[in-house]
């Protein structure tokens, strides 16, 4: 009977561990997880700040939502409560990873600090020389990107 229980509790451990490891492909995540086993985006940066306010503002993890596996941080009940309601018109895009990174086969981490805004998307980039190399040919970089995506989004970053 205690086997049972030893195999129960790892299995179950298992479980709980297995969606983080399917996040961290698809979404640029933070190293760890956050108190309730998921792991954090954008770096614990609020997602609604980056869309309606005038820099981005780090969350706390006292406002704290959960989007397809990946928890995220808020400054206030009021941004979680916006992002709660639409949550993928507030998300960057590429599940955060660097556009331009996408753009050539790659997920490279998305900074808040290199953001755009295109038709109420958010777009991250790595660093200024790539968002600068962005901002050359916005249109195919977001156009390529998007082309590219759907071939690279559950592939592993060690395997691009």
């Amino acid at each position: 009977m205690n086997k049972f229980y030893v195999i129960a509790a790892m299995s179950a451990a298992l479980l709980c561990i297995v969606p983080a490891a399917f996040a961290a492909d698809e979404y640029n995540v933070s190293n760890g997880l956050t108190l309730t086993g998921k792991p954090l985006g954008m770096h614990g940066f609020d997602p609604v700040s980056m869309i309606k306010a005038e820099a981005p503002v780090i969350g706390d993890a006292e406002f704290t939502s959960e989007h397809d596996g990946v928890d995220y941080y808020f400054a206030s009940a009021d941004t979680k409560t916006a992002f709660d309601t639409d949550p993928d018109a507030m998300l960057p895009q590429f599940g955060g990873f660097c556009a331009f990174g996408v753009f050539v086969g790659k997920k490279l981490d998305g900074d808040v600090r290199y953001a755009d805004i295109v038709d109420g998307k958010l777009y991250l980039f790595v660093n200024k020389t790539i968002f600068d190399k962005y901002l050359e040919d916005r249109e195919a970089v977001i156009s390529g990107a998007f082309d590219k995506w759907p071939g690279i989004e559950s592939t592993p970053i060690a395997d691009l």
